[in-house]
Order: C-alpha cells, then structure tokens, then sequence
C-alpha cells in the first residue's frame, strides 16, 4: 500500500524571485512540498513566522506541474531555480508522487537551471535529468550534513539518513559527474562545535568527491523554532537547555563561542584537502563556462 498525502493545499505560484541573490548564487525559488519529516530539532522552517501548521505532516501543493510550467513561461530571463529551504524535495512521498523529478523535467525543458538542497539518497534517482540539466545550465546539488558521526545525527535529525548515507549520496552524485558538496549547517554550539566534528565532515567530504564544504558555526532561534528546540534539548541534551538560555536569551542569531576558532582550523583544512569553503567560490566553479555559452541566463 503506497504512501498517501494529508492533504494539498492551493497554490498561485511556486517558482519566485529569490530575496538573496548572493546564496549560491540562484535566482529563483522553488518548494513544491510544505512540512518535513526528518524531525531535525534545530529547523528554523518550524518557526510561527512561516505559517506552516503540523510542520511534521508533509503537504503537496495542489496541481504544482501546471503551475511551475506557467510561472516557468513568465520568467523573462532564465537563471538557477533552488529548491529544498523550507522542506526536503526529496521527502518520503517523493518516490512515489515524483512532484520533484516532474518540476526537473520542465526546468530542463525550458533550459533553466537547479540548486538543490536535501538529505535524502533519493535524489540519485534523478541524475539522468541532473545531467541533461547540467548540459545546458548549472547544477548544484547540497547535502546537508551537520555530525560526522551516525549516532550524532540521529539525535539531533531523527528520521532523516544517516550521515554516512548522505556522503554516500554525494559519493554517487560525483562519480556521475554531477556537482555536489556538503551544507555543513547549523553546527550546534555545544553540540557539534568541536573540532573533530568539524574536520572529520571535511575529510569525509573530500573522500566522497564533495567539490565544496559551506559552514555555519552557529543556529538561529526564534518564535516556534525556539520552543521545539528547547523541549528537544530537554530530551537529548538535558545538561545544555539552560547554557543556551543563559548564553542566547531571545536572540535570533546564536553564534558558537568558538566559531572564530574552528573557522581558522575548517578553513586550514579545507585548504589543505582542496576543497571549496567560501561561497564566492563555489558559484563560480559551478556556473563556470555557462555565462559565456549563453549570456542571457543570468543576465540582469
């Protein structure tokens, strides 16, 4: 018996001007689902500000082919759509529905390009419209990985993929000739913030065939976000619920204390193992070439 969606919910428009040109360098967004199952205690889609009801529960939105080839024929100038900020592409409905696999189809029809961000291993099942993709425009696929180690990761994302399942995703990514790397990001402050778990990410990186490894040494907190968070510290980090209280308050941006730190280590490693960190850098090994094929992509 196959998977069944809760329920669709109506949509105008799914394909929209990105706010941050700068984030990897993507011009529109692009999220066909609302909601995620992976459980990760730190996700900031959960806060009250977005809106989404049982952020748990998965969503498709209603008639979404349709409504990404309309707003892929209004768009005056091409560029990279990204998809995977507010909920995994690549969720568990995903192998059945093919909503994702669908919307590459027609962004490679219409000879756009891709940044995908996801967890999940199913995103190997697409590499033949990754490819055909890449052809033509840029492709970008990152893996989030936040703990080197599996028992790490379970703790603090539940039900997504082990991290070593993520490294053998990009493992599988690269060997195809797809352009892939890890989003190493949030790094928890008192959790994951060590410097064995950051350079073991990095080394495990580069023996996947990662091209780049992008960090944040830090979380945000805010309205919904903030409460989960707490209740699952009180859960599996029962000593560290008050450090954070003290140290964070209401803050909306909590920066590791020793991020200046292991932002000098990552940085020497990364250098070392020859692996892209700085996002100025990333965006031109990925577009490179693409500009002076066709100029019109990303003009503008």
């Amino acid at each position: 018996m196959g998977l069944a969606i809760l329920e669709y919910i109506p949509a105008k428009t799914i394909v929209t001007q990105t706010k941050n040109h700068k984030w990897f360098g993507t011009d529109y967004n692009m999220n066909i689902y609302r909601g995620c199952s992976h459980g990760c205690i730190y996700c900031d889609s959960r806060s009250l500000c977005y809106k989404i009801e049982d952020f748990d529960s998965i969503r498709a939105k209603q008639d979404a082919l349709r409504i990404i080839r309309d707003d892929l024929l209004k768009k005056r100038k091409r560029g990279v759509i990204a998809t995977g900020a507010m909920s995994d592409p690549y969720n568990p409905f995903e192998k059945e529905l093919r909503l994702t696999r669908n919307s590459l189809e027609l962004i490679n029809a219409y000879r756009f390009g891709v940044a995908i961000d996801t967890k999940s291993a199913l995103v190997t099942r697409d590499i033949d419209i990754l490819k055909d993709i890449q052809a033509h425009s840029p492709v970008l696929v990152k893996l989030s990985i936040t703990a080197s180690d599996d028992s790490l990761s379970k703790k603090v994302e539940a039900n997504a993929p082990p991290s070593s399942e993520r490294f053998d995703t990009i493992k599988t990514l690269t060997a195809n000739g797809v352009y892939a790397g890890v989003l190493m990001m949030p790094i928890l402050p008192f959790i994951q913030d060590t410097e064995e778990n950051v350079i073991s990410i990095a080394r495990q990186a580069k023996e996947s065939g990662a091209r780049f490894v992008y960090p944040n040494f830090g979380m945000t907190l805010r309205t919904g976000n903030r409460e989960y968070f707490y209740k699952k510290l009180d859960e599996f980090f029962p000593e560290l619920t008050e450090k954070y209280i003290k140290r964070y308050d209401q803050r909306y941006v909590c920066t590791s204390p020793k991020a200046k730190k292991l932002w000098g280590i990552f940085t020497e490693e990364c250098n070392k193992l020859e692996l892209r960190h700085q996002m100025k850098d990333i965006v031109i090994d990925y577009k490179r070439g693409y500009a002076a094929k066709q100029f019109d992509l990303f003009a503008g």
